[in-house]
């Protein structure tokens, strides 16, 4: 564990450049759970998030559903819900809630109720399913853990890129997902299941700077600077609480969790354990792709494979039936 890194600096500096003073600001809040929402309180057209890469998330298509054409809420419908209807699901901590978005134009929801802490990404998600005419959509902004809902109500529960900012997770598991599903229900998960605090070990480090170094040095430059990402550190304890204190909390637990509680269903490793840090704050000079930019990436993903091939994936698509 580090409690300070040369990254953590880095990082700070990004922000500034990335998202102002106020940003900064926001997080010597007291109140944790306002500093988690001012993690999430703005977007960018030009992105930092490697998710946001539309040549990562065909490579992720392949290793979920084994083609880049069919991404996971297709594959979820196929291998889980094309023969039923009047489905019930629950989806905490959702974000804008794209995902369940696209989830709700399938004729086997009744409901899908999307649930998050931030008032303004509900607050877009509404908008937006207003805009589309989504009916069978309801929102609630809060905390899971201030919220209640009925018991053995919900076909599925969803976390969608959100479990990991949960603690205690088997308390939310056993408790809480266990307690609102019917006999018969599943937990679908989208999850970064790496490390706690994307503490990475010092093996993990130096795959990813081997990784970083197969990226030309025209595409380093870090969004919103002319500054060269040269090596990745890893990031500091301490500035990881101050950011957000639910980010990746008890991430390590989430799979132990669920095997002690579900029965899997499918079980899909997408990576992300050289891809995430290494594209971070340089993914925007991938949006658009020409052939050379295809090269960079092709050689990234083999040398992420390689390295899955003896460990364990970070990031993890789910399913699983209650037992």
């Amino acid at each position: 564990m580090k409690l300070i890194t040369y990254e953590d600096f880095i990082d700070v500096y990004l922000k500034f450049k990335q998202r102002g003073v106020f940003f900064i600001l926001s997080k010597f809040n007291l109140i944790s759970n306002k500093r988690t929402e001012s993690a999430f309180s703005k977007t960018f057209e030009n992105t930092s998030n490697w998710w946001d890469i539309p040549y990562v998330t065909k490579r992720w298509n392949v290793l979920i559903s084994g083609d880049e054409n069919i991404n996971k809420t297709e594959y979820l419908y196929k291998n889980l819900l094309n023969e039923k209807s009047n489905l019930k699901l629950l989806s905490l901590g959702s974000g804008t809630c794209e995902y369940e978005m696209a989830l709700s134009s399938h004729s086997c929801f009744s409901k899908i109720t999307c649930v998050d802490l931030a008032e303004n990404r509900i607050e877009a998600a509404k908008k937006k399913a207003k805009f589309k005419d989504i009916c069978n959509m309801e929102f609630v902004c809060g905390s899971i853990y201030d919220l209640e809902f009925k018991n053995n109500n919900f076909d599925i529960v969803l976390f969608n890129s959100s479990l990991h900012h949960f603690k205690p997770v088997e308390e939310l598991i056993k408790e809480k997902v266990v307690s609102y599903l019917k006999s018969d229900g599943y937990l679908v998960i989208n999850e970064y299941v790496g490390p706690n605090r994307m503490q990475y070990s010092k093996k993990q480090i130096k795959f990813i700077n081997e990784g970083l170094n197969l990226i030309d040095k025209k595409y380093r430059v870090l969004l919103g600077t002319n500054l060269l990402k040269r090596k990745y550190y890893g990031s500091g304890i301490i500035r990881m609480i101050i950011a957000d204190p639910s980010e990746c909390i008890e991430s390590i637990k989430i799979i132990p969790a669920i095997h002690e509680a579900f029965e899997v269903i499918l079980e899909k490793s997408y990576g992300g354990n050289i891809l995430a840090p290494v594209l971070k704050d340089i993914s925007y000079n991938f949006l658009e792709l020409d052939e050379d930019k295809i090269n960079n990436l092709d050689r990234l993903f083999k040398f992420e494979d390689e390295y899955l091939k003896s460990n364990k994936s970070d990031f993890v698509f789910g399913i699983y039936k209650k037992k």
